[in-house]
């Protein structure tokens, strides 16, 4: 028995060393080399400082600046640590009440469904070409800014789909809104 035993405890440590370490590190290195950005969390930067990731959703009241999707984790918006979707189903009242309330922040009539309705995770960075063009008369009115400039900066932020084919058309808003601050 111990024969077969030490066999295959060995095989098993070799291959928990390999798969488990050696090859994670690798690929680790090798991503830190070729892409080192994102590697790094997509960090945006402004005057030298982090201010957050491309990657990951903030939350945005002011009226000056665009607001992001809503956010379904808790107990604050974009909570990376309570990513998780609302798990409300179409039948739900609650559901109902939430995207009623949040259509009616938003200006009430029609909006986009991206303004009305959370992301599976909580943490979408991104929003729709026209939930951003929904927004831009409020930034202008709030900002003193023409509305024609505002759009025309939705409009160069505006990410295609991924290789021409892949996803839809959308918007960063940590990237749309430091652009926007940088008007001046």
């Amino acid at each position: 028995m111990t024969a077969l035993l030490r066999p295959a405890l060995a095989v098993v440590g070799l291959f928990t060393l390999l798969l488990g370490f050696a090859v994670p590190l690798a690929f680790t290195g090798v991503a830190g080399v070729v892409f080192p950005g994102q590697a790094g969390g997509s960090l945006l930067e402004r005057d030298g400082r982090v201010v957050g990731s491309a990657l990951l959703g903030q939350h945005f009241a002011s009226e000056r600046y665009f607001h992001p999707r809503p956010s379904a984790t808790a107990p604050a918006p974009y909570n990376a640590a309570a990513s998780a979707a609302s798990q409300l189903g179409p039948t739900s009242a609650a559901l109902l009440d939430a995207v009623t309330e949040r259509v009616a922040a938003a200006g009430g009539g029609p909006v986009p469904v991206d303004a009305a309705t959370a992301s599976g995770s909580g943490l979408d960075p991104h929003i729709s070409p026209e939930n951003a063009a929904h927004q831009v008369p409020r930034i202008a009115a709030a900002r003193g800014l023409p509305e024609a400039r505002v759009a025309e900066l939705v409009v160069r932020q505006t990410e295609g789909r991924q290789f021409g084919l892949l996803g839809e058309p959308r918007v960063n808003v940590l990237r749309l809104n430091l652009a926007l601050d940088a008007l001046r």
